[in-house]
């Protein structure tokens, strides 16, 4: 067997952007392994929990905005890089999976490790090949190099997204002592980013409607810091009179006057359709939102025009409503129209004044209530995030990313993260690990019990890592099934809803060699944030213990609160 071509494989990635690689054990992938591991641009670690490496890669993507090279043996190790794949496609984050496989006269025919493998990852790739089996013929090779050229180049441009080489390979798998892997420079296909330009009629076009619409709202969604676009929003907000709403994974806390508690006040809104909030043009910016309550808004409303300014293909619509897509950076786009646009109407200031009130009417709620409310999950939360140093701020799913929301986030040096592409809790601890290698800065993960120990193989490897703190919730239950509605109304709710469980973080902690801070209470929270969140002293678990019962009767007096909003 010759390596070379699989050498070739690991150059075209390294001339493409990859630095970093992630492989998991195992004998059929072993050429896919030696070829990255002796490429001397590329930084590979190992990850035995395929499902665990995949989210790791998923976060090192995320974090460096550059493709991660996935490697795993052939079989079920694929599928379980299922979710990691799935979440990387819709929160459009570049992964480049590269899976072992056995020849295709063994598919089917009961032998060892084998499974189909060719399009496995179906609709939540952008990209699937399968190599054929012989690839030393020059003219194999060179469609070889073709192939992963346009893997590499799908999967970074316009949309990024996660793309899947399927390699067959035939015993034996590894080279003699003797072979050299020759690391060529093989041109790979270029990556080009389509620039779109709006032309003077589409302007024309565009600022009528803008300056006859007298009800104008930006609506942002999950998004990567962007100090260009803050800096044009805040213009837009300030001196064009345009309320702009952000939640805490919009990344936009720089803004100073934008809506971030529209979970709050909107919520009796959706009883009692105000007539006085729903814009006639909506601008739409970034990814999806949190706010339950503000997509049954939006979807309730007779919105005119819906403009969604993003680079690619026609974006999703979740509020089932877009009346144009503009393929173009929102910051071009916003910066471009503040220099054309008219100056506010009377009508539009009223509109921005409507929208501030009610944000602050919530603001203010939210902070009283946060103040004087019992010990429990959100008092913590609200400390954490009051006390967080210069970090970048990892969410998992379910309660803690709805908390750090209702509470929101003052420090505008903060930079939030959370898988919202699936929403899944799986991977948000491997996620966050995975993030804490390719950054210096430190890593916070604020987390619940379940998907912190359902995800514990996120520690399960060789590295360690200094720049990661945790923050657990343990109210020892899935908490959010006692506060949605439905499932608190069922005998069902404490065994299958809310899986009761009396774990603690200790062991865990003594087993990974994570050092350990237990707080049962606000005494014990506030004395222990300052040294936990110490830079330079290794990786730590600040574990913080709620009642579930009593976090339950503080959500729902919360509730009770903001549904008494005017």
């Amino acid at each position: 067997m010759s390596i070379q071509p699989i050498a070739d494989i690991a150059s075209l990635c390294a001339k493409a952007g990859v630095e970093n690689a992630i492989l998991s054990p195992g004998s059929r992938c072993a050429p896919l392994t030696i070829a990255f591991v002796r490429h001397p641009n590329i930084r590979t670690r190992t990850i035995s929990d395929e499902r665990s490496a995949a989210f790791i890669a998923l976060g090192m993507a995320a974090e460096s905005d550059k493709p991660v090279v996935l490697i795993c043996t052939s079989g079920t190790a694929v599928l379980n890089y299922g979710p990691a794949v799935a979440e990387a496609f819709f929160k459009r984050i570049p992964l480049v999976v590269l899976t072992a496989d056995r020849p295709p006269e063994w598919i089917g025919q009961q032998d060892g490790q084998t499974i189909y493998q060719d399009n496995v990852f179906g609709k939540h790739v952008k990209f699937s090949a399968n190599l054929p089996t012989e690839r030393d013929q020059p003219s194999v090779r060179k469609q070889v190099q073709q192939t992963i050229s346009e893997a590499l180049s799908v999967a970074q441009i316009a949309q990024p997204g996660p793309v899947h080489i399927n390699i067959p390979f035939r015993e034996p798998f590894y080279p003699s002592p003797d072979d050299k892997l020759i690391y060529e420079n093989p041109t790979p296909a270029s990556i080009h980013e389509e620039n779109h330009e709006l032309s003077d009629s589409e302007w024309g076009e565009i600022l009528e409607k803008w300056n006859n619409n007298n009800r104008k709202l930006i609506v942002a969604g999950q998004g990567k810091t962007d100090n260009l676009l803050i800096s044009i929003l805040c213009t837009v907000t300030e001196e064009h009179s345009v309320p702009l709403v952000a939640d805490i994974l919009t990344n936009l806390h720089g803004c100073p006057k934008a809506v971030k508690n529209p979970d709050v006040f909107l919520l009796p809104w959706v009883k009692d359709n105000d007539p006085s909030l729903p814009p006639n043009l909506l601008i739409t910016i970034g990814d999806s939102t949190i706010s339950k309550n503000l997509k049954l808004f939006l979807r309730s409303c007779e919105i005119e025009e819906h403009w969604h300014i993003q680079t690619g293909d026609f974006p999703p619509d979740p509020f089932q409503s877009i009346t144009k897509h503009l393929p173009i950076l929102p910051s071009a786009f916003l910066s471009e129209l503040v220099k054309r646009a008219a100056s506010p109407s009377s009508e539009q200031k009223d509109y921005f004044e409507l929208w501030q009130d009610r944000e602050k009417a919530a603001s203010d709620l939210v902070q009283e209530f946060t103040k004087n409310c019992e010990w429990g999950e959100f008092k913590a939360t609200a400390e954490v995030l009051a006390n967080l140093p210069d970090c970048k701020l990892h969410l998992a799913n379910s309660m803690p990313v709805r908390l750090a929301n209702f509470v929101g986030m003052q420090n505008s040096r903060t930079e939030i993260y959370s898988n919202r592409g699936t929403s899944g809790i799986d991977g948000c601890t491997s996620t966050a690990v995975g993030a804490s290698f390719v950054t210096e800065k430190l890593v916070v993960l604020l987390t619940g019990d379940m998907a912190f120990f359902y995800d514990r193989n996120a520690f399960w490897h060789n590295y360690r890592i200094e720049n990661l703190r945790i923050v657990l919730l343990n109210n020892h239950a899935g908490g959010i099934f006692g506060v949605i509605d439905g499932p608190s109304d069922h005998p069902e709710l404490e065994e299958y809803f809310e899986t009761k469980q009396a774990l603690t973080a200790k062991h865990l902690c003594e087993e990974f060699d994570l050092e350990y801070y237990f707080c049962p209470d606000a005494e014990s929270l506030a004395t222990s944030l300052a040294g936990f969140f110490e830079s330079g002293s290794g990786p730590k678990v600040l574990e913080i213990e709620t009642n579930n019962n009593s976090n339950k009767r503080v959500f729902q007096e919360f509730k009770k609160r903001i549904s008494k909003l005017a």
